[in-house]
């Protein structure tokens, strides 16, 4: 495992139409409205932890399904929001330094997101080159499949500590909860060297992903 680990979480003002599109295909990618993210060592100690709330650019709206998720409304994001490309700045200088293990739980989502942000802050993405856990995907050996195919991560979080997530979708909450939750899994023995190996993406499609990135 890498002597580092970020956790992240976004809240955003919407789902992508279409998740094959490039980051370039403006209209299909929403727009992250709330960015957490919390480092750690590999023993579980907190090194750091931000937490910012990013306005909207005019003429972009939250979705009415988003707005009802996490309750964030665009005068409140006026308000108490950081620069947007500054933001991206600070999550893309941590990323490059500490070269962590990135874990989200329910990651594709994250990465998309994190990387539509990239790319409008004209960045490169140093996501492409580290590794990442989903603590979703995960879960999949937790459920029934008839039932559901993975748990939220509030319900891996009751789980594991017997008692209720409060405040979810919140994003700073999101990524501390998923911070205790892999610790804990790792405590337990579901999280080990071959579990996060078998997450990571073969050589060939990991770079067809680069070249994607920079459609």
């Amino acid at each position: 495992m890498r002597e580092f680990l970020l956790f992240v979480d976004t809240e955003t003002s919407g789902l992508p139409t279409d998740w094959s599109q490039p980051y370039a295909a403006e209209q299909n990618w929403p727009y992250i409205v709330q960015l957490a993210w919390a480092l750690y060592t590999k023993e579980g100690e907190q090194v750091k932890a931000e937490n910012y709330y990013l306005p909207l650019p005019d003429g972009v709206a939250i979705s009415p399904s988003s707005a009802k998720v996490h309750g964030l409304t665009p005068e409140f994001l006026q308000a108490h929001g950081e620069s947007r490309s500054l933001v991206m700045q600070r999550l893309h200088d941590d990323l490059a330094q500490y070269q962590p293990l990135v874990v989200a739980h329910f990651m594709e989502l994250d990465l998309h997101m994190i990387g539509a942000g990239f790319y409008r802050a004209h960045l490169d993405n140093p996501l492409q080159s580290l590794p990442t856990f989903c603590t979703m995907k995960l879960t999949e050996g937790f459920v029934r499949p008839a039932q559901q195919r993975y748990l939220s991560l509030g319900d891996l979080y009751k789980r594991l500590f017997h008692e209720p997530l409060l405040h979810q979708h919140d994003a700073w909450v999101d990524a501390q909860a998923a911070a205790r939750c892999f610790f804990e899994l790792i405590r337990s023995g579901d999280i080990n060297e071959q579990t996060i190996a078998r997450q990571q993406l073969p050589q060939e499609i990991a770079v067809q992903r680069r070249r994607w990135w920079q459609l």
